[in-house]
């Protein structure tokens, strides 16, 4: 199909970047100041404190004007030092992508890697730590976006904080759709953004960085200094009577600002409540569909993405395709070794609705059907739906 036919989709149900929340859209369309203008230094600090307040935690938030990917790449070189051992958790994609990142700054790695659709054992991190007590850095990604799965964040930072060590975790498609805060998994290095269960734009990251994990930064000579992926650089450009290392993204912080105030006036509870209820919708109708979820167990799915495996006969591209020109519905496939293994349905932000839990059964199921596979469309919207009202 050539580009000049292809229409906007109706709804975006992928794995991010989502749909924007009209608060951001209209706050992203403000005037751009001058970033040493008092009013904007003023203004930028306010909003590393609402952040921090979304965030629960007392300092205010890092802000790196990058997308999350390059933050958690940033925060290997800043935090990881020529004599650190690391202990990479792989339960999926970018689990394990993390440790090829790590390699390019730790002295070793030690790596407990699982099948992807599984989530790491708190155990096993244990039995790393008893082999090697010299672990320094230990790297866990929360929620694992191109599996859809979910890993026990809590019980792993209590167990790398009994330890003495540093904890990475990447929670840039869990934090703002359930439950899970710095404080919550004693992470030392806390990273997510605004563009997944936040409703934002996906431009910038905010991190909760601990006092343990900045002396840490500062004793590493490695470190990078004048550079995008220093993290030392803006640990003061907080302060309005601090400069800026590079020209902050300002439209991205005012879509941001508006994003902290989505979230906090309709209460995070609420906003968990929701993402929760509609991935749950979601996995109810796929399975009276008799499609397979991709994860081992229900339990560690993810309540922001339900990933789906492909049923023999089609391919994730055919379904991708179907559900868009049929009913404009935009899905996400999977990623690298997930890639044409599942398809993902996103439930983030303001698609995070029990009502676009049946928009994706329907679409699913309807573009399943016209590629010859016998589903019945009804069974799996009437179980989403009676989940609902259970609710």
């Amino acid at each position: 199909m050539a580009t000049a036919d292809l229409k906007e989709p109706v709804v975006t149900l992928s794995a991010g970047p989502v749909a924007a929340y009209p608060r951001v859209l209209r706050a992203m369309s403000r005037p751009i100041p001058y970033d040493y203008d008092p009013y904007f230094q003023h203004f930028y600090e306010g909003v590393t404190k609402k952040a921090a307040r979304a965030l629960k935690m007392k300092d205010p938030a890092l802000i790196l004007h990058v997308e999350p990917a390059a933050a958690i790449e940033a925060a290997a070189a800043s935090l990881i030092g020529p004599n650190d051992t690391v202990l990479n958790l792989a339960s999926g994609v970018y689990g394990k992508g993390f440790g090829y990142w790590s390699a390019r700054y730790h002295k070793d790695m030690v790596e407990i890697e699982v099948p992807f659709n599984e989530a790491i054992d708190p155990a096993a991190v244990e039995a790393a730590f008893k082999k090697r007590p010299d672990i320094k850095v230990v790297s866990l990604v929360h929620h694992d976006t191109p599996s859809g799965t979910i890993n026990p964040a809590r019980e792993i930072g209590q167990i790398v904080r009994a330890h003495g060590a540093l904890l990475l975790v990447d929670a840039v498609s869990s934090f703002g759709g359930m439950d899970i805060h710095p404080g919550d998994c004693a992470a030392d290095v806390f990273i997510t953004g605004p563009g997944k269960c936040l409703g934002g734009a996906p431009g910038i990251t905010f991190i909760a960085v601990s006092d343990r994990a900045w002396a840490h930064m500062e004793a590493n000579p490695e470190a990078p200094r004048a550079s995008v992926l220093s993290y030392l650089d803006w640990k003061d450009a907080w302060r309005h009577d601090q400069p800026f290392p590079f020209t902050p993204s300002v439209a991205e912080v005012n879509g941001f600002d508006a994003v902290l105030d989505q979230y906090l006036d309709e209460g995070p509870e609420k906003v968990w409540k929701r993402h929760a209820l509609t991935a749950a919708a979601t996995r109810a109708g796929v399975q009276a569909m008799g499609l397979q979820l991709w994860a081992k167990t229900e339990s560690i799915a993810s309540p922001t993405t339900t990933a789906v495996r492909i049923p023999e006969g089609v391919t994730d591209s055919a379904i991708i395709s179907a559900a868009r020109e049929l009913f404009g519905v935009v899905f996400s496939t999977g990623r690298n070794e997930t890639m044409g293994k599942l398809l993902r349905i996103g439930h983030m932000g303001l698609v995070a609705e029990p009502v676009y839990a049946v928009v994706a059964i329907t679409a699913l199921g309807g573009a399943l059907r016209k590629l010859g596979q016998k589903i019945d469309v009804s069974a799996g919207v009437n179980a989403a739906l009676q989940v609902v009202e259970r609710a």
